[in-house]
């Protein structure tokens, strides 16, 4: 009997081990983003101002907060997700409104508290997802609510498939018209590729980085030009 007893324990304990670390908020953001946003990422901001599961998402994901425990992948996924989320709930708090940047100071807000932890969108971004990451590709997973960004993706991000996602998500925004036009010697590029050359110096710079995930390559020598960003809600 104790041998069955030790042999239950450790099969629970291995099982507690392994579990994604923020899966119950995970997998209720997921369903929401499933029912709320299309496959083009236009967001349904009156559905999740009126579902109540909206709340118990928020509640959940700040009842956590990673830890030397986490793999790398669990914590990337777990702050993309609450990126994402908490940008939902700022626009859902001052709906109906037709910008984010109507708002004031919207990413220096500090609203997000997990476990007594407060943070900033900006902080997020900028301090945790940028720097300690180091992957560029983090900048076409987090979404600005606005039209120009990368679309917000209707799946949440979890850390098993979290380098196919990102590859996915890179390769489906270089492709977007509507945000890039790509083509060999006169490419006109997202502005984020402005903003935050920097991030993708390790990859070889904005061109090598671009070549790598698009089907339509760029010229060595060519000139980038940024298309103007457009700021508009991505709402449905």
């Amino acid at each position: 009997m104790k041998g069955i007893l030790a042999i239950l324990l450790t099969v629970a304990f291995g099982l507690a081990v392994s579990a994604d670390p923020g899966d119950q908020a995970t997998a209720m953001w997921d369903q929401l983003l499933q029912k709320y946003v299309d496959d083009s990422g236009n967001v349904n901001y009156k559905g999740f101002k009126a579902d109540p599961k909206f709340d118990a998402c928020l509640e959940a994901f700040a009842d956590q907060h990673p830890s030397v425990t986490w793999k790398e992948s669990e914590r990337m996924a777990f702050w993309i997700n609450v990126y994402n989320a908490y940008t939902v709930k700022l626009i859902v708090d001052n709906y109906p409104l037709k910008s984010i940047t109507d708002l004031k100071e919207p990413w220096d807000q500090q609203f997000i508290n997990l476990k007594g932890n407060v943070y900033s969108l900006n902080h997020i971004e900028h301090k945790i997802l940028r720097p300690v990451f180091k992957d560029p590709r983090v900048h076409f997973a987090v979404n600005c609510a606005s039209y120009s960004c990368p679309k917000l993706h209707n799946k949440a991000f979890r850390a098993e498939n979290l380098n196919s996602t990102l590859n996915s998500l890179t390769k489906g925004f270089l492709k977007d018209q509507k945000r890039n036009k790509i083509n060999a010697s006169s490419p006109q590029v997202s502005q984020i590729f402005d903003w935050f050359k920097d991030d993708f110096a390790e990859d070889g710079g904005v061109i090598t980085f671009i070549n790598k995930y698009s089907d339509t390559k760029i010229a060595s020598g060519a000139e980038l030009k940024y298309l103007e960003y457009g700021w508009s809600l991505n709402g449905q």
